[in-house]
């Protein structure tokens, strides 16, 4: 297993994931799970950032103050992303949030690109890329692969997802072996229509309330 992809294994995180793949969870639940594990995952990935220090002072006395250094920006891909962006959002209220649009075209499984609202060059030093789901991994290789031509070096990029399968984690990191990863699971299942199994369905219909097939992604 690569040093560069982390696992969540927390007993917390792992009944909110349960939670998630059931059928029987709403909506509303099933925003307020992916909302939960994305604090769990925000909190971890954001554990090496550097500091910067101050000189405050509290009703008593001066004392040495510190402030996260990186310039961070959030990246949701449209429109499961969203699910997270909240999340992220309360643990870096000042972050900017850029919205790019990829979805998997059904037949061949590859990614379409059909937005981006990437400023003309970067303002921030670090992107915390945002997807509820890593099937085959083609639509997050197109989004890193936005990122870096943007001007993001691979090493400034984290990838936070809540549930990848192992076939399109290896994708990832065959494509993007620097890019550091962090998952709340993995499923070993990748069916041949590239659907996670046992999985959680389809992510943003679950998250919006749109579902026609709970088990189609």
């Amino acid at each position: 297993m690569s040093n560069n992809l982390h696992i969540l294994n927390h007993p917390l995180v792992n009944a909110e994931l349960s939670k998630l793949r059931q059928t029987s969870t709403t909506s509303k639940e099933f925003r307020e799970g992916v909302h939960n594990i994305s604090l769990f995952l925000g909190y971890e990935a954001s554990r090496g950032f550097e500091e910067a220090t101050f000189q405050g002072q509290s009703p008593v006395s001066t004392f040495t103050g510190t402030t996260v250094k990186p310039r961070l920006g959030l990246t949701p891909i449209l429109r499961a992303g969203l699910g997270m962006t909240d999340a992220l959002l309360t643990l870096f209220p000042s972050a900017p949030v850029y919205h790019l649009g990829i979805y998997r075209e059904k037949v061949t499984l590859q990614p379409v690109e059909y937005y981006s609202k990437l400023p003309p060059s970067p303002p921030i030093d670090n992107v915390f890329l945002l997807d509820p789901l890593i099937a085959t991994g083609g639509t997050v290789c197109a989004a890193i692969g936005m990122l870096t031509e943007w001007g993001i070096p691979i090493k400034n990029i984290k990838l936070l997802c809540v549930l990848a399968s192992r076939d399109g984690l290896n994708h990832v990191q065959k494509e993007y072996p620097d890019l550091e990863l962090w998952v709340a699971g993995v499923d070993e299942t990748l069916t041949t229509d590239g659907i996670i199994s046992p999985g959680l369905g389809d992510s943003g219909d679950r998250l919006f309330n749109t579902v026609t097939n709970a088990y189609k992604q």
